[in-house]
């Protein structure tokens, strides 16, 4: 089974990992720039005057950014192709982060986490893109969790490498600097990266205009695989994009009485855990699809017990094992997010892919969004009671998870639907 190919599926091989791997470098450095913040939130309110709200609307701006822009960007993958929508996000994720680094008012500041959450929009949903059109179907799964993976990779350079440039050459230096990384990737991308294997073109739309638009979104929204993808998307990434995008660094620090040191240090192992099993999720994956939604159940149960038990804690900082097993589940968030588009691609014909991405990958930015702005009003209006204002996280558990059995049973039934579908049809195909 692992070493069948469909009809028309791309060959794979160097010159596909070639390719992947120009286009995943520059969602690498999106999110560095993106998850800049998070090991800055404490300097951030000193440079502009700010409190707990303020300094999460940072973050809820770009966010909102982001999540708005997700189904945008998945018609224009579908329409531009990959090179064009990963160059245009190159250039703007850059003059964000450069626009950051000189901003001298918290009011500039804001427009430029906006303009770069505009520009990391259109990287996630491309590099999908990307996968699928250089990669067989069977490596879909795996593909994904990687490029999740190279994700977090630029998640830990944010933790190791940005905080200590914060520390050692100043604000406005280190986010100026680490600008120069996506004028590296944007000339990578113009120069060498092709949309697709040479005989794998994808055949012309003959929709134009709001009647295309209207019907990619209503089509890959019909399809109860798509909203599955959105909602196990939904519950299972928040918990750390909120943790690591924001507040763990503060809650870490401020509630817990660790040092900045020692704070970062968790956040990196957050950051590792996600990496580690993120390959472990994607080979389990591939080899069992029917354990995706087993793994994504079990992640959310498993992440809300370790925040009641952290939260709950008797004492009034939790001890340092907790705390550490607490980020080590925290890692596994990401790549349980990244099952969502395992529920999604299939229910997508090929030319619809960007389109359902962008409608998963919708999700969890809206629950990060949402509990981003819910602890930053309950911290200010509790006083910094972080047990209140992380008990956020439990309530949008509680709405995805009933999302999540609601739709399972139509979504699974419609997956086997295509799936004998397409067996007739490779039947057919003549030799």
């Amino acid at each position: 089974m692992s070493g069948t190919t469909l009809p028309g599926d791309p060959p794979g091989g160097r010159r596909a990992v070639a390719m992947w791997s120009i286009g995943v470098s520059v969602y690498f450095v999106a999110v560095i720039f993106r998850t800049s913040l998070g090991v800055a939130g404490l300097d951030a309110v000193e440079r502009f005057h700010v409190g707990a709200s303020a300094l999460s609307t940072f973050s809820i701006l770009q966010l909102l950014v982001y999540a708005g822009m997700q189904i945008p960007v998945g018609l224009l993958v579908d329409r531009l192709g990959t090179k064009k929508v990963l160059s245009l996000g190159a250039v703007l994720f850059t003059l964000g982060q450069l626009g950051f680094a000189f901003s001298p008012s918290y009011g500039m500041a804001l427009a430029s986490r906006a303009l770069l959450g505009c520009g990391d929009a259109l990287t996630f949903i491309s590099v999908l893109r990307l996968g699928t059109r250089w990669f067989p179907v069977r490596r879909g799964p795996l593909v994904a969790q990687l490029a999740g993976l190279v994700g977090m990779a630029g998640n830990l350079v944010s933790t190791l490498v940005i905080a200590r440039l914060l520390h050692g050459i100043g604000w406005t230096a280190a986010f100026a600097g680490s600008a120069l990384a996506g004028a590296v990737v944007l000339v990578l991308t113009l120069l060498f990266l092709k949309d697709h294997p040479e005989g794998h073109e994808s055949a012309p739309s003959a929709h134009q205009g709001a009647v295309y638009v209207r019907r990619q979104i209503a089509a890959a929204w019909r399809e109860p695989g798509t909203r599955l993808g959105m909602w196990v998307h939904f519950t299972t990434q928040f918990p750390a994009m909120v943790f690591l995008l924001l507040w763990g660094l503060p809650f870490l620090v401020q509630a817990q009485g660790l040092s900045r040191a020692t704070a970062g240090e968790l956040l990196t192992l957050v950051v590792l855990s996600n990496m580690v099993i993120g390959l472990v999720y994607g080979q389990v994956v591939a080899r069992h699809h029917a354990a995706r939604l087993p793994l994504a159940l079990g992640t959310v149960a498993a992440t809300a017990l370790m925040w009641a038990v952290t939260l709950a804690y008797p004492a009034e900082h939790a001890p340092m094992w907790l705390l550490a097993a607490l980020c080590v589940v925290l890692g596994a968030c990401g790549p349980a997010s990244m099952l969502g588009f395992d529920f999604a691609r299939p229910a997508n014909p090929p030319e619809r892919q960007g389109t359902a991405s962008g409608i998963t990958n919708m999700g969890g930015f809206v629950a990060s969004m949402t509990t981003l702005f819910a602890v930053g009003v309950l911290l200010d209006a509790t006083g910094d009671d972080y047990t209140v204002a992380f008990s956020a996280v439990f309530v949008l558990q509680a709405l995805g998870v009933s999302q999540i059995l609601r739709l399972r049973g139509r979504a699974a039934r419609r997956e086997r639907e295509r799936l004998v579908a397409s067996r007739v049809e490779t039947v057919h195909v003549p030799a």
